[in-house]
């Protein structure tokens, strides 16, 4: 699942944003997905076979995923994830290029 999402914040906070930013991300590259690929909630749910309830807990953002919820998600939108490992120091180039 290429995503190339773009955020709205700065290296620094994405940076420093606590462990449980990692499962915000995540989220927020499966919604942007979702929104450009015209998928709503309820389409996800039914792929799934799972209430909208449960959906809208897993791209809460809020929620501890586990990698199986993850996979679950991406096997149901058809897609895979891709997962690149940067330094923090990198990583803050990397993002101030874009």
């Amino acid at each position: 699942m290429g995503l190339r999402r773009q955020k709205d914040r700065s290296a620094e906070e994405r940076l420093s944003a606590e462990p449980g930013g990692l499962a915000q991300e995540i989220t927020d590259e499966i919604t942007w997905y979702m929104r450009q690929h015209k998928i709503s909630r309820a389409d996800l749910a039914a792929l799934m076979g799972v209430s909208p309830g449960r959906v809208s807990q897993i791209l809460s953002g809020d929620e501890n995923l586990t990698l199986r919820t993850v996979g679950a998600v991406l096997d149901a939108l058809g897609t895979r994830f891709e997962f690149n490992l940067h330094g923090l120091e990198a990583t803050a180039v990397l993002l101030d290029d874009r």
